[in-house]
């Protein structure tokens, strides 16, 4: 399957849009986008690191929590977790900005809700500095035991309660970023995620820098820049990255020769895609198909 950066989230009940996933190194559940996997999607999203520590990089900006610490995310918004310590966790608590709302065109979502979601602010940190740090922290502990919980009577409630609660105390203690300054950072994001879907649309074509460049009606150069800035690596990197990433999925999962998985993901010669996934992966394409039973 095509993985996009576009995140569809899956609630368990529609009629209840909110979700609480538990990520590790190895895996999410639910099933979802976790750690080393970029993406964005249209909820709003509240991480708390529950053991070790780790660094999200949002716009282009690494931020590195302990345990205890939280950031939260505005609504499409890119972000990956980048590093993670071999036994750390986090949850992500994601749900839409309606249900903060209360209903559609309340007073609560004029005044307090759209302000801050339609905003230029991206992220914020809670790191326990402040004493309304702390407030939100144990909120969201709760909500943690909350869904751990057998969900018991009233538990959409409690979730809710908690949610607008958190709400109230964190738009109460920030203020908004200057409208010029925030409206580049966004403007910069918008770019860089329209060129990042056209590799990964495009990634087993013979792509160019400036197809790339003109997904996003930029320069070549300018392109190049946005990539470095946000993360950290040239456009062509990034693309060879990405289609390494590709080939590992189907090395595992088809017995598909060498030859035919580097062509399918964009290589025109196996040579060039042997020397780049060992450059990579620290291993051959072979030693992986190998060892993907151990891995």
């Amino acid at each position: 399957m095509k993985k996009q950066l576009h995140e569809t989230i899956q609630f368990p009940d529609e009629a209840f849009p909110y979700i609480m996933y538990t990520h590790t190194i190895h895996k999410s559940i639910p099933e979802g986008r976790g750690f080393n996997d970029l993406h964005w999607h249209e909820e709003l999203q509240i991480t708390l690191v529950t053991k070790g520590k780790l660094t999200i990089q949002i716009n282009g900006i690494d931020y590195d929590l302990d345990t205890g610490q939280a950031i939260f995310l505005n609504k499409s918004v890119l972000h990956i977790v980048t590093h993670l310590t071999p036994e750390g966790e986090y949850v992500s608590f994601n749900f839409p900005e309606k249900l903060l709302a209360f209903y559609p065109d309340s007073a609560m979502e004029r005044s307090y809700v759209h302000p801050f979601t339609n905003s230029y602010l991206l992220s914020l940190e809670i790191r326990g500095d402040e004493e309304w740090h702390n407030r939100i922290l144990q909120i969201l502990w709760d909500m943690k035991r909350d869904f751990e919980r057998n969900k018991s009577w009233g538990w959409q409630y409690e979730i809710s309660i908690k949610t607008v609660q958190l709400w109230l105390i964190l738009i109460s203690n920030i203020s908004l970023p200057s409208e010029e300054n925030s409206k580049q950072n966004r403007l910069h994001q918008e770019r860089l995620q329209l060129m990042l879907s056209y590799i990964h649309q495009h990634y087993a074509d013979n792509l160019t820098l400036k197809e790339i460049a003109d997904a996003a009606h930029l320069s070549v150069s300018e392109c190049t820049r946005s990539f470095k800035k946000s993360i950290h690596m040239t456009p062509y990197n990034y693309l060879v990255k990405y289609r390494i990433n590709k080939s590992c999925e189907l090395l595992q999962s088809t017995e598909h020769t060498i030859t035919e998985i580097a062509r399918r993901v964009g290589f025109s010669h196996v040579n060039h895609f042997i020397q780049s996934f060992k450059k990579h992966r620290d291993t051959t394409p072979k030693e992986f198909r190998k060892n993907r039973n151990v891995m």
